[in-house]
């Protein structure tokens, strides 16, 4: 992929190329605009044939797994084709990498929503129950993935769902571990990690039903309908895999605004009337038939997962890899992350 935020003639012709031959309506793309975000992928809006087109694909500095991440986006896309999820629907996929030298790629609709962390339009803005019933939307959204067989939709390889629980706290942990090798980064400066791992590791979840994990369900990965509450579509399917869909859940609430800032976001966050942690997790329960009662132990993995994979960024960000302001706003959440976990550790 370009260095720019467009594509060169070359590589639009490339593409143009390749839509022919999938058999795509075809002339010349036109109106190609960047799609901003907060992914580190890249994304492009444009037309061809008279069809509009979102086109993803990785960031401009790839890392090792950076095409093998979107393969795998395009397959949990395909996979849920036909399903209650709200999603993007896949128009084609490209998971070779000499289209787009060195990128591979993928086409979808584009999903007429907005980023509720971004803006408020209306009717929302002015409407409580609304912005109420959104939380509530988001709860059902995950609910419709997590009944998705993933084994009845071709997913049964897609992860590795034994032990997957048991698994959490010594990955990241190594993960943790493994910034000491970006120069500059003085350690992990973050308090109450080995409290927060020993709780976690002692009351791990005995049982429990695989399914389709999204891994990074938060508002900011979802478009809303302009017309109403409803979730139009769960976007950024980059961390996902087959686990425990009660992540997703605890996801949900350790970055739910209504009950604490988050990143910075805007919109929605800063709106009030929102659903309740509470009214969540029983909407998610009602719809998905799941046991929540263990709902406290996600939440508090939710919040040592995502507390590690943000200080990943601070510790890139030492190396010079990554801007230092932005190390050090992830850093903070990072921290509040970690005060989050030991205060429902303190309350379960």
């Amino acid at each position: 992929m370009p260095e720019t935020d467009v594509l060169s003639p070359g590589e639009l012709r490339a593409l143009g190329a390749w839509m022919d031959r999938q058999g795509l309506p075809g002339g010349p793309v036109e109106d190609l605009a960047p799609i901003a975000g907060g992914t580190q992928n890249l994304m492009f809006s444009f037309r061809c044939g008279g069809r509009a087109y979102v086109l993803r694909s990785g960031p401009r500095h790839r890392r090792a797994r950076s095409n093998d991440v979107l393969r795998r986006e395009m397959r949990v896309l395909a996979a849920l084709s036909g399903t209650a999820v709200p999603h993007p629907e896949l128009i084609a996929a490209c998971p070779d990498e000499t289209v787009l030298p060195g990128a591979v790629f993928y086409l979808m609709e584009p999903v007429d929503g907005f980023n509720a962390t971004l803006e408020l339009p209306e009717p929302h803005a002015t409407r409580p129950a609304l912005r109420h019933e959104m939380g509530l939307a988001m709860a059902d959204a995950l609910a419709a993935l997590g009944s998705v067989g993933h084994e009845e939709v071709g997913l049964a390889d897609f992860g590795r769902p034994h032990g997957f629980l048991e698994r959490q706290v010594p990955r990241w942990l190594a993960e943790l571990d493994s910034y000491a090798g970006h120069e500059g980064y003085p350690g992990p400066d973050i308090p109450g990690v080995p409290a927060v791992a020993e709780w976690l590791a002692s009351h791990v979840p005995r049982q429990w039903t695989p399914g389709i994990l999204h891994g990074d369900y938060h508002l900011a990965n979802v478009l809303f309908s302009r017309e109403d509450a409803a979730v139009a579509a769960i976007v950024d399917w980059e961390m996902s895999t087959i686990g425990d869909p009660l992540l997703d859940l605890g996801w949900l609430l350790a970055t739910w605004p209504g009950t604490r800032p988050m990143l910075g976001w805007t919109g929605l966050a800063t709106a009030g009337d929102l659903a309740t942690e509470e009214e969540i997790v029983a909407r998610y329960a009602d719809h998905s038939g799941r046991d929540t009662s263990a709902i406290a132990w996600y939440a508090v993995l939710a919040c040592f997962k995502l507390g590690i994979v943000l200080e990943g960024t601070h510790a890139r960000a030492c190396a010079g890899k990554a801007p230092r302001s932005t190390g050090d706003r992830l850093h903070a959440a990072t921290v509040s992350l970690f005060e989050q976990a030991l205060d429902r550790i303190a309350r379960a």
